[in-house]
């Protein structure tokens, strides 16, 4: 059975989706069989198993880091929020229910069970499982209902790191709170972890002592410097709330609808690492730089609701006043669907149902059906106009995660052929309109060099693939953690070499 440690914050965006990829790296790196487990997530962002299941994207990234393939087992439980206090439950990586906040805690039994089967495989099949929680152990109100922090802890007998962001401020309150107010799973906390340092670290030193004075005994078994420019995928949209632009400010600027149900924004972060662009992550009309070389239109949990939303800030007439005025738009999964004449929703899947206009850029529309798709895919790009025709006959792969289906109103110019034969995407006559279902298209370092380069852009003479890129980070992370991280400490908690 596997050793298990658990790592909880004291709020959301402490950084322990990173530190728990870090361990699972640096533990591999040891050679472990290491596999990461959360058992709920609550994020849009999402990322699609070999077996086609839906789990969350930090999962998918921990298993990156600990040269796995992802699996449902890793997060059986992922919280999809639809608007309207309710959300989309997928559990073990399939679609179950859409439920408010009091039905869900009332299913706590069906859950529960999900959970601790999937944590039991784990343990047999590995040798280390590194454990996230979620927000904080602290939610007293939530205690009788959680599924994801003490609870966890209790049953798989894990001892818990407890982190804090320093960066935020009152880091000794925060840490010391949390302890308290956690009860009679105080003693399961065996360590504290300060996150994102800036400075000289012989100053937090006395606090650190009175820190572990007052607690009981709890030691400080690291202080994590803060790591710049991480290139790995958030959990949510909380960063790009509090981020809404990336980049030097020069060079070409490209700009990204922020949804309000925006999903799997991590589409745009290959573009992070190529010189001379900038990301703008705009919410009104206002904020669209008048130097914007083109418009993409992210995925989307509710496409209806985001693409009224469009009309209602006036996005939607100056999305299409600047397509008409040759300015190239790309939509992704949901913005490939309101890039298309209609959505219809006869069964109501999406608020009121019906059918809605859509912004007519491509001669597609979308038809909502009960079936989700959740896959992933391969293909060959058809070619077409403009810097399509260079990318005939050439592979492509990503993940698709949708629900309805679109199709052609007229004959259209679809994007790629996949490997079942079937056609997949659409490309307006110009070449500047385009849309896809697949996720991780930017990955790809043809097709995003090549559409760069129709903007105008001057691409350097190489480059890396974003696989390559990935492990390059996780990598400095993981170096970066076991450097400050006391590691014989968290040897002994998880009782290597007792």
């Amino acid at each position: 059975m596997a050793k298990t440690l658990m790592v909880q914050g004291t709020g959301s965006d402490a950084g322990k989706s990173i530190l728990v990829a870090a361990l699972c790296r640096i533990y591999t790196r040891r050679g472990y069989r290491v596999a990461p487990f959360k058992s709920q997530n609550m994020a849009l962002n999402s990322f699609v198993t070999p077996e086609g299941d839906e789990i969350g994207r930090a999962q998918a990234v921990q298993a990156q880091a600990a040269k796995r393939p992802p699996h449902v087992d890793m997060n059986p439980v992922l919280i999809k929020p639809e608007g309207n206090s309710r959300s989309q439950i997928i559990l073990m990586g399939k679609p179950w229910k859409s439920m408010d906040g009091s039905d869900y805690y009332r299913s706590k039994k069906s859950l529960w069970t999900e959970v601790t089967q999937a944590i039991d495989r784990l343990r047999r099949d590995n040798e280390i499982v590194i454990i996230e929680g979620a927000g904080s152990p602290a939610e007293i109100n939530l205690n009788e209902h959680e599924i994801v922090n003490m609870a966890v802890a209790r049953y798989s007998d894990s001892p818990v790191l407890l982190v804090a962001d320093i960066d935020r401020g009152g880091v000794f309150a925060s840490l010391y709170g949390t302890l308290i107010m956690v009860d009679e799973d105080r003693d399961r906390i065996k360590g504290f972890l300060i996150n994102k340092f800036r400075g000289d670290e012989t100053l937090l030193r006395p606090g650190l002592k009175m820190l572990e004075e007052r607690c009981g005994g709890v030691p400080t078994l690291g202080v994590i410097p803060f790591i710049p420019d991480i290139y790995l995928a958030q959990e949510d949209s909380v960063f790009i709330d509090k981020n809404r632009y990336f980049g030097d400010g020069e060079g070409l600027i490209l700009v990204v609808i922020k949804l309000p149900h925006i999903s799997n924004y991590d589409d745009f972060d290959p573009f992070l690492n190529d010189k001379g662009i900038s990301l703008c992550f705009v919410s009104h009309p206002s904020e669209i730089p008048e130097a914007a070389a083109a418009i993409i239109i992210p995925g989307s949990k509710t496409s209806i609701n985001d693409l009224e939303w469009l009309k209602e800030t006036g996005l939607f007439s100056k999305i299409r006043q600047l397509a008409a005025q040759e300015v190239p738009v790309a939509g992704i999964c949901g913005g490939y669907q309101m890039m298309g004449t209609a959505i219809h929703d006869p069964e109501s899947f999406e608020a009121e149902g019906g059918s809605v206009e859509g912004l007519n850029l491509l001669k597609v529309e979308t038809l909502f059906s009960g079936q989700k798709t959740t896959l992933q895919t391969e293909g060959r790009f058809t070619g077409g106009p403009g810097f399509f025709e260079s990318l005939k006959n050439q592979k492509c792969r990503g993940y698709e995660i949708h629900r309805g289906e679109t199709r052609s109103t007229e004959e259209g110019i679809p994007l790629y052929r996949k490997e079942d034969g079937h056609l997949e995407g659409s490309i307006s006559p110009d070449g500047l309109c385009w849309g896809t279902y697949m996720h991780g298209i930017f990955d790809d370092l043809l097709f995003r060099k090549s559409f760069l380069v129709s903007l105008g852009w001057e691409a350097p003479e190489s480059g890396e693939s974003e696989d390559v890129l990935r492990e390059l980070e996780i990598e400095r992370i993981a170096d970066a953690v076991e450097k400050a991280v006391d590691m014989n400490a968290i040897d002994h908690l998880l009782g290597l070499g007792v």
